[in-house]
């Protein structure tokens, strides 16, 4: 190509399952910053020195972190899930866990006055929300 000449960059469409992968990464991502920003909040601090989940009724126990731990495993197997599953399986679980923590997302939302927490908690919905869309767009053999 000689000096006179534009080029043009070829754009070419991701795969779904590397898109899928990806916001779940990002997602996760996400649930973890607002999650660990929250340690600057002294009301987070203090409820987690007195062994309990901040302005909630969970105490912090062997029982509530084995469930948090679940909870956040089978978002980080989505990252595996949406690369490895068979389209089928791979759309149903992407729409359905999506839509699961879409609910559970927004939940956490009651009550909540940090303007940090609801943002980020928003991004995450959206971002979940997306997946969901993807999912459910998933292209057809014609």
């Amino acid at each position: 190509m000689n000096g006179n000449q534009a080029s043009t960059l070829l754009d070419t469409r991701a795969d779904v399952k590397v898109m899928l992968s990806g916001l779940w990464v990002t997602t996760l991502f996400v649930f973890a910053y607002v999650d660990i920003f929250g340690f600057y909040r002294a009301d987070v601090i203090d409820g987690v020195l007195a062994g309990e989940v901040s302005g909630t009724e969970f105490t912090i126990d062997q029982t509530f972190l084995v469930l948090t731990t679940l909870y956040i495993v089978v978002a980080a197997l989505m990252v595996v899930i949406s690369l490895l599953a068979r389209a089928q399986v791979n759309r149903i679980a992407n729409m359905v866990v999506s839509l699961f923590y879409v609910v559970t997302a927004a939940a956490t939302l009651i009550g909540e006055t940090w303007v940090y927490y609801i943002a980020g908690t928003m991004i995450e919905i959206a971002l979940l929300l997306i997946i969901t869309r993807v999912a459910w767009a998933w292209p057809k053999v014609t």
